[in-house]
């Protein structure tokens, strides 16, 4: 599965899920078994090789039209803000689906 996330820098340990209006580097992951297999890093979001499964945002104020016209879906990221943290609530269903 490959999940897309907004970050502020390409530092996959420091950097932190912002705003998509703020985004500085798009992250996407590539998550098998459990495990993150592969970081990919690009200023463009439609630029990467593979296409995202998924799309992570920071609220739910987010304007996500773009990745639902690619049959993206889209979870919202309340309290999460790492790579890490992302990862472990996509893993154990706990981020939130989109609120419209």
């Amino acid at each position: 599965m490959y999940i897309l996330i907004p970050m502020d820098s390409d530092d996959i340990e420091e950097s932190k899920i912002v705003a998509i209006n703020d985004v500085v580097v798009w992250t996407q992951l590539f998550v098998e078994e459990g495990k993150v297999k592969e970081v990919a890093h690009n200023v463009d979001k439609d630029s990467f090789l593979n296409l995202s499964e998924v799309a992570v945002v920071k609220n739910d104020n987010e304007y996500v039209w773009p990745f639902m016209e690619q049959n993206m879906m889209v979870l919202v990221a309340h309290t999460q803000r790492s790579v890490d943290d992302i990862v472990e609530a996509y893993l154990f269903k706990e981020l939130n689906e989109l609120a419209y």
